[in-house]
C-alpha cells in the first residue's frame, strides 16, 4: 500500500480534488462537501471524502511543485484506483488582462522541469488536459456567468528565479499564466490512462504585482472547487 496517503481501501473516491494546500483541502471539504471523513494525515497533508450533489468525492492536499504532486499522484491512481484528477489551484497572471480572482482551465503546460525530458529521453512532450472535463468545466463556467480563460499555462520549478524577466517571452507567445504543478498532474495521467484538468485561480499578477492575501489564497476561491465538483 501508499506510504505516504494512511486511507484504508475504499477510502477514496474515483474522482480527487488537488488544491496545493492542505488547509485549502480541508476548507473545501468542510464547506462543499457532506458526510465528510478524513482518510489522510500522513505529513500533514490532509485528505477528505464526503459527498456533493449525491456524488462522492475526495480532496486532498498536492504540496507544491511537479515531484511533491507527482508522489500522491502516483499512488492515487496505482494504490486507491483514481480515475479522475483535478487541482484546484492559484496561478500568477502572466497577461495583462488578466486580474487577481479570474479563473483558467489550462488546456496545456509548458515547463522548464526536466522531469519529462529525463521521461522521454531528452525529447520535449507536451502535457495536456482530457478533452471532455476541459469542455465540460467551459460550459459549467460559462452557464454560470463565469469570466473563464482557456490556454496554456506554464508549471515552474522554481518559485524564486534570479532572473526577473524569464515570464515575457512565454507571456509573448500566449502562455496566461504560471504556477508549479499542471504538467506533471497531465503528465502522469496520460501515462496511467486517467482524467486529468486544472482549474486556476489567478492570486498575483507577474506583470502588474497585484496579489491577494494568504486568508483569501487559503480560504477563498471556491469557485474553482464547485465547478471541479459539478464536472466530476
Amino acid at each position: 500500500m501508499s506510504i505516504h496517503i494512511g486511507a484504508e481501501p475504499g477510502q477514496i473516491a474515483s474522482t480527487v480534488l488537488l488544491p496545493g494546500d492542505p488547509l485549502r483541502a480541508k476548507y473545501f471539504a468542510e464547506s462543499l462537501l457532506s458526510d465528510v471523513i478524513c482518510f489522510n494525515r500522513v505529513r500533514g497533508m490532509l485528505g477528505f471524502t464526503g459527498s456533493y450533489s449525491g456524488k462522492r468525492i475526495s480532496v486532498m492536499g498536492s504540496g507544491m511543485g511537479i515531484p511533491t504532486l507527482s508522489i500522491y499522484v502516483n499512488e492515487l491512481i496505482r494504490e486507491y484506483g483514481v480515475t479522475t484528477l483535478m487541482r484546484v489551484g492559484t496561478c500568477g497572471a502572466l497577461q495583462p488582462d488578466l486580474k487577481v480572482g479570474d479563473l483558467i482551465l489550462a488546456m496545456s503546460s509548458s515547463t522548464d522541469s526536466n522531469v519529462n525530458r529525463l521521461r522521454f529521453g531528452g525529447r520535449d512532450y507536451a502535457p495536456t488536459a482530457d478533452f471532455e472535463l476541459l469542455l465540460r468545466g467551459y460550459e459549467v463556467a460559462r452557464a454560470r456567468g463565469v469570466a473563464v480563460r482557456v490556454g496554456q499555462i506554464f508549471a515552474a520549478d522554481s518559485f524564486y528565479n534570479d532572473d526577473a524577466d524569464w515570464w515575457k517571452v512565454f507571456a509573448e507567445y500566449g502562455v496566461l499564466a504560471v504556477e508549479m504543478e499542471s504538467a506533471g498532474l497531465y503528465t502522469l495521467a496520460a501515462k496511467y490512462g486517467a482524467r486529468a484538468l486544472s482549474i486556476l485561480t489567478v492570486s498575483d499578477s507577474v506583470v502588474t504585482g497585484a496579489e491577494a492575501s494568504s486568508e483569501e489564497r487559503e480560504r477563498g476561491y471556491s469557485l474553482m472547487a464547485e465547478i471541479a465538483m459539478e464536472i466530476a
